[in-house]
């Protein structure tokens, strides 16, 4: 009997959009659990795959992409009973093989993370690794403690709000976020942040510009621990700001993949510059993380702007700025 067909968003031709179809229901192989998807984001990883442009390849097309999602389980395991609420992740574009953005995904189990009850799942799906990062950045990499000054760059994106929350919810003394409109700016003071400042041009190098957004940020004194998803001149003037000592965690290159960075700087305030990827952690320290993220949404103190959009409307959001999308199968 030929498997049944499922609702999937789908990768035909690659720097193309996702284009809503119909795939094969999957069978649950050996080591994986079949998940019922509830939620699947669509993230920058997700559009940067499906471009072909990335340092993975040009996939093979047909796929469905999706990196992450939320679900619940189908089929599973003794530790992963059905009816278990799950978040997931793929390799969907940088392997072969399908990704969350369908109806019913077969996902390998260490992949599989079984979460508490009670959290939006779409809310979950949108802050996702997004949240992980902005959470890992704070304090398994940037080692905040309570008390300390935080200056968030790129306070307008997801990670950008989820680290003004997760900062005030761990203690941070005082925090100054960085976006460059003023809606983000305002969202960021709702969502916590004491002070907001505009970004203005994150792209020029020109030292005038760095000293200039530097003493912007410097509105509330030196800082402890910078968290950095932009990198470029933001980062530049942002280390400018560190107290003796302090941290600039960078995750992320979305103003530039290279920043102005003077060795004075450096060297007279003996900062830290450190990196930090999401594929580093262990499944056990993403699971760990992911439970706090997952808690913090049920206690109310953690939320992102986001638009839940139904699976078969995916190609008039695909390439869409702003709020994160979440595709509802």
């Amino acid at each position: 009997m030929p498997p049944r067909s499922m609702r999937a968003a789908l990768i035909e031709t690659p720097g193309s959009p996702a284009v809503a179809g119909e795939r094969p229901e999957p069978a649950r192989g050996e080591g994986e659990v079949l998940v019922a998807v509830s939620a699947a984001p669509i993230v920058p990883l997700d559009r940067l795959c499906a471009s072909g442009t990335s340092y993975f390849g040009v996939p093979s097309t047909p796929y469905v992409p999706g990196v992450q999602g939320v679900g619940l389980v189908l089929e599973g395991s003794a530790d992963l009973p059905k009816g278990t609420p799950v978040w997931f992740a793929t390799n969907a574009g940088m392997q072969p093989g399908d990704g969350s953005m369908r109806s019913v995904a077969a996902v390998p189990e260490h992949d599989v993370v079984a979460l508490a009850n009670g959290a939006d799942p779409v809310l979950v799906a949108a802050l996702g690794l997004s949240a992980v990062a902005a959470w890992m950045a704070l304090t398994f990499r940037g080692g905040l403690t309570a008390g300390e000054r935080v200056l968030v760059l790129g306070a307008g994106g997801v990670v950008g709000q989820a680290a003004v929350q997760l900062a005030r919810s761990a203690g941070a003394g005082r925090i100054v976020a960085a976006a460059r409109g003023e809606r983000s700016r305002e969202r960021a003071l709702a969502l916590g942040a004491d002070v907001a400042v505009p970004l203005g041009d994150t792209a020029s190098d020109d030292v005038a510009d760095v000293t200039e957004l530097a003493d912007r940020m410097r509105v509330d004194g030196p800082v402890d621990l910078v968290v950095d998803p932009l990198f470029g001149a933001a980062a530049a003037a942002a280390l400018r700001v560190l107290r003796p000592h302090g941290r600039l965690v960078n995750l992320g290159s979305s103003a530039g993949e290279t920043a102005p960075i003077d060795s004075s700087t450096l060297r007279s305030r003996s900062v830290a510059v450190l990196g930090y990827t999401n594929n580093e952690l262990t499944p056990a320290q993403r699971a760990e993380a992911l439970a706090h993220v997952v808690a913090q949404v049920r206690a109310g103190r953690l939320t992102t702007a986001h638009e839940a959009v139904p699976l078969v409307d995916v190609t008039g959001v695909w390439d869409r700025g702003g709020d994160r999308i979440v595709l509802i199968p």
